[in-house]
């Protein structure tokens, strides 16, 4: 197995804040906000405090994922979930139908909002106070929620009231941003990966998008069976390319041209030059040095080391 050379603490500059147009939000409001998330989503949402964020995915009674979630509660009885904004509409629709009885009205909320994303030298001002990841705390007139870092590189997404001031500081481009949640490792579910994974083959039981103690939801039995009952066959990993990598690409082995090994969840231009994708890829493809984009003989795909461990049992 041969890994890029290049090393977490040699990214280029990652600093800033970013504009996030590619993000939109979906409001959880009423008494029931958090008992109702509570039975949709893989993460415990009833023990949610105002000082912490969730990293959350929407599964298919299949245990697929339909969305993932940055969720938030700005007060006891109001939830935000923050997803990409391509398969909002098509996850609200979804969500709504289970609502029933409770005591919750779902709506998009992304006009309502304003959200960035800091990065660096951004979040120097702030970066000695105690934080977690997925910690969320006050600040300039909105709520800070700490993101996964990308290598070295501190991220961090701010949300407030439309209309609010931005914290200041150097402009960001949004496709860098977009780069720094690849080399996170941790993919954001987009439309053109919709029902293509159960939540562990994008790694989410090692950043802390599933709950295995908490009750039922949609997929549940799938998920909990994938991680207790067996080897877990996909993983996902970070590549490197020359060419253009884009979500929903198959991704193959010189030995196999009919089977794809893996599919790409998330991709962005890199700074020093080619493209960085989170691949989801079979985990005895992926040990091995011979993984090409788009068909058995397609551009070479490199291994880079992903910045957190794996957990191999919970």
């Amino acid at each position: 197995m041969i890994i890029h050379a290049m090393t977490q603490a040699s990214l280029p500059h990652l600093n800033g804040i970013a504009a996030l147009p590619h993000l939109g939000v979906i409001r959880v409001e009423g008494e029931d906000a958090a008992r109702f998330l509570q039975g949709q989503l893989t993460q415990d949402f009833a023990l949610l405090g105002l000082s912490e964020a969730r990293l959350a995915a929407f599964c298919s009674a299949k245990g697929r994922m339909q969305a993932s979630f940055i969720g938030l509660k700005r007060s006891p009885s109001e939830i935000l979930l923050v997803c990409s904004q391509d398969l909002l509409p098509a996850t609200l629709k979804r969500l709504a139908m289970f609502v029933m009885r409770a005591k919750a009205r779902l709506t998009d909320a992304t006009a309502d909002f304003q959200l960035l994303g800091l990065a660096g030298n951004a979040l120097e001002s702030i970066a000695d106070k105690d934080h977690s990841t997925l910690g969320m705390t006050e600040f300039h007139d909105g709520n800070l929620v700490w993101l996964h870092p990308a290598g070295p590189q501190p991220r961090a997404l701010w949300i407030a009231p439309a209309g609010t001031p931005p914290p200041p500081g150097p402009v960001l481009a949004t496709a860098l941003w977009q780069w720094g949640e690849v080399r996170s490792g941790v993919a954001t579910v987009s439309t053109p990966i919709i029902d293509a994974f159960v939540p562990q083959m994008l790694n989410y039981e090692s950043v802390g998008g599933v709950n295995f103690k908490k009750g039922c939801y949609p997929g549940q039995e799938v998920v909990a069976r994938s991680q207790f009952r067996g080897t877990l066959k996909r993983r996902a990993y970070l590549v490197h390319g020359e060419t253009p990598m884009t979500a929903g690409q198959d991704v193959f082995t010189s030995q196999d041209a009919d089977q794809p090994c893996g599919l790409v969840a998330q991709a962005a231009p890199a700074p020093q030059g080619g493209h960085d994708a989170i691949v989801s890829l079979q985990v005895s493809a992926a040990e091995g040095d011979d993984l090409h984009l788009g068909s058995a003989t397609g551009p070479a795909l490199t291994r880079l080391p992903l910045p957190y461990p794996l957990l191999e049992d919970i």
